[in-house]
């Protein structure tokens, strides 16, 4: 008998419909996987590589250590509980009203990455396209008003898209790999560059590249309402993800920074590489194939899965109603235009992509620090839960890696912060003063009802005990 697992539909009201648990550990596996790799290493390895020089291979291994537990939150609560609502569940059982409301703004201001996938597409597009670098900005801009309506298209149809992007995504960079690791010189770990700039220069690559590094477990735990045990597939999924990520990125890392001096590649993105160890049409369809449509497939999901989490945040009262406006195909425009605006601002301010990156991490990290810590008290109050766990060991070890894992967030959050210049400090604490004191507003004049916020965490684990008669 095939398992099943109920839905609620997105007003809470009552239960719509069942699916069956059809996903095994490699149905999972490959999700996972071609969510977790894309844009990233194409948009920041020059960069990270200009810090560390050739040791970039172990600060991209140690980023994938360090962010995997960052979101050990995700691996933990996949294990107890059987979420349908995947991550955002997770967050609704686990945060009191202000990282609530915290992590609702935060999903807000992730527009600002969008700016940073289309600066990055512009500048790899104009190595084939030369003409576009006379006009990046404006070209950056039409790159997000197309993909803003393509959003209109609805879920199904970007996905198709991307699937096909993601298909010649992965191929450009097993020819990377293949092409590349014979022409990597002779004595890459006795050079001279290997600890380029020391051990600050090691530890700036490496939370440089934890944005490349973050996504092992969003992908599996988004689909754990339809995977078979699920409660042990997952984890075991995001591991397998973790680990080979580590593989695939590593490889690449050795390629990019061993092919050519550091002082050639550093700072810069993979097409000087590329230009050197790929014929011309090889090396084009790697340009376009893999990094412009890795960057276009994380812009494209990244606009297009904001969708009803944003509806959500809007109906939820942490935004003023007229957000919660939709037209006729159920298309929240108003909110989209406020997401569309903040995509924009960091391409008309001239702001660079490792300021981006921090402008969208450090918010990310004081949640994710504040997440891991909190499955410490989940733990406490839900002892049949965890015993039941996939993950079950000695309770203390458990709540000392929920502790090590928010250190890992915060520590690389501070980085992050750390490697601002002045003013981009300035406008980071701006930003979370911003979003904090909204957060405070709203609770405490009643735009966001605390009884609700508690019903839904309820109706939650709730929902989820329910789910168990079919394990």
């Amino acid at each position: 008998m095939k398992e099943k697992v109920t839905y609620e539909s997105s007003n809470d009201k009552e239960v719509v419909k069942k699916e069956e648990r059809n996903l095994g550990l490699l149905n999972v596996f490959n999700l996972g996987f071609g969510g977790a790799i894309g844009s990233g290493i194409f948009v920041l390895l020059g960069l990270a590589i200009g810090a560390t020089g050739k040791s970039i291979i172990i600060s991209v291994l140690l980023g994938i250590v360090v962010m995997t537990l960052a979101y050990f939150f995700n691996i933990l609560l996949a294990s107890m509980f059987m979420l349908p609502g995947g991550d955002y569940a997770q967050k609704a059982i686990a945060m009191n009203p202000f990282f609530t409301g915290l992590s609702a703004y935060i999903t807000v201001i992730s527009g600002l990455a969008v700016s940073m996938y289309s600066l990055a597409a512009v500048d790899y597009a104009s190595i084939v396209f030369p003409v576009l670098g006379e006009y990046s900005k404006l070209a950056s801009v039409l790159i997000v008003v197309i993909l803003f309506a393509f959003s209109y298209k609805g879920s199904k149809f970007a996905s198709n898209i991307n699937s096909v992007m993601t298909f010649v995504l992965l191929l450009s960079i097993l020819i990377f790999i293949v092409k590349g690791l014979p022409k990597v010189q002779s004595g890459y770990f006795s050079d001279p560059n290997f600890y380029l700039n020391g051990k600050s220069g090691l530890i700036q690559a490496m939370v440089l590249m934890g944005w490349a590094c973050q996504g092992t477990t969003m992908g599996p735990v988004a689909v754990q309402a339809v995977t078979k045990d699920s409660k042990k597939t997952v984890p075991k999924a995001i591991g397998l993800v973790a680990l080979a990520i580590a593989v695939v990125y590593g490889l690449m890392s050795i390629v990019a920074s061993g092919v050519l001096p550091i002082s050639e590649v550093g700072g810069q993105n993979l097409s000087i590489v590329a230009n050197e160890i790929f014929s011309r049409p090889v090396f084009v369809i790697f340009i376009i194939g893999g990094a412009v449509f890795a960057i276009l497939t994380s812009m494209m999901s990244l606009i297009t899965c904001q969708r009803y989490p944003m509806l959500n945040i809007a109906r939820d009262g942490w935004l003023p109603s007229v957000f919660t406006k939709t037209n006729d195909e159920e298309y929240p425009y108003v909110i989209y235009m406020l997401y569309f605006v903040i995509s924009l601002l960091p391409i008309f301010f001239n702001v660079d992509l490792g300021a981006i990156v921090s402008m969208v991490m450090i918010p990310a990290m004081i949640l994710n620090t504040y997440m891991n810590f909190a499955c410490i008290r989940i733990i406490d109050e839900n002892p049949e839960q965890w015993e039941k766990s996939s993950m079950r060991t000695n309770t203390g070890f458990m709540k000392f890696l929920c502790i090590l894992a928010s250190l890992c967030a915060a520590f690389v959050g501070f980085q992050l912060f750390r490697n601002l210049k002045t003013n981009e400090m300035i406008v980071m604490l701006v930003i979370l003063l911003v979003i904090s004191s909204l957060s405070i507003f709203n609770i405490k004049t009643g735009r966001v009802s605390k009884e609700q916020l508690d019903l839904r965490k309820k109706k939650i684990l709730e929902e989820a005990y329910a789910n168990e008669e079919y394990l």
